[in-house]
């Protein structure tokens, strides 16, 4: 599988008059073929049990490269997938997109991969640690993103629990950035925590609940019982 044969494959299932209103709603200056979520999602699976690990990661990184959505979609998707052995490989080339991130959709595609590489190894959290003190708010905000699903577990190990500690503090160092988008990661974090350890979310937002923006704090707190009387 060529660039140029996956460029074209995505490109075969755009739809007309889609690639105009993806621009207008992601807002971000990028080519953008038109190709609807479920076709890339097809094409991305028959690539991963067709092509070695190798040239999955070959054709990604070609992929990222062209700046066109779709396929910088493509890309993340790529390698999402629960195990790749060895996948540092997959990590670095994850994380070296990081500094790429300008807008949520592609971010979290790419996240969503990283996911994976974390829960398959914590000591990563090394490394995601640095994010926390980018001065591009993208990165700083993946940190939250990528480490998701620490917050799912109802009945973590201890190594996972400790990685969750971990990222709440980063989440409570966030509360006092007013971006957005901060702003939102924090909330979901938090806002998924409480599905799975409602005692500890609510603990979150009785220290920082306060200092965060009313929003990202009804957001945080969706699913958290309210006092009654």
């Amino acid at each position: 599988m060529t660039l140029d044969e996956a460029l074209a494959a995505l490109r075969a299932g755009a739809e007309p008059g889609r690639a105009e209103s993806m621009a207008a709603y992601h807002k971000v200056a990028r080519t953008y073929l038109g190709t609807p979520n479920p076709a890339i999602n097809d094409l991305t699976k028959t690539w991963r049990q067709d092509l070695s690990l190798n040239e999955r990661l070959i054709l990604a990184g070609a992929l990222w490269n062209t700046n066109i959505h779709e396929a910088m979609l493509a890309a993340a998707k790529l390698l999402t997938q629960a195990r790749i052995r060895p996948d540092s490989a997959a990590w670095d080339l994850i994380c070296a997109w990081v500094p790429d991130f300008d807008g949520w959709a592609v971010a979290d595609h790419a996240c969503m991969a990283g996911q994976r590489r974390i829960t398959a190894d914590l000591s990563r959290l090394d490394r995601v640690e640095g994010w926390t003190r980018s001065e591009h708010m993208w990165t700083r905000r993946a940190a939250l993103v990528i480490t998701l699903p620490l917050s799912k577990s109802n009945h973590p190990k201890p190594d996972e629990a400790a990685a969750r500690e971990r990222v709440l503090g980063w989440a409570a160092s966030y509360v006092s950035d007013r971006d957005w988008f901060i702003q939102k990661a924090v909330a979901w974090w938090i806002r998924d925590l409480s599905k799975h350890d409602p005692a500890r979310a609510q603990a979150f937002l009785d220290q920082h609940g306060a200092a965060m923006k009313p929003f990202a704090r009804k957001e945080a707190g969706k699913y958290l019982v309210k006092p009654t009387g």
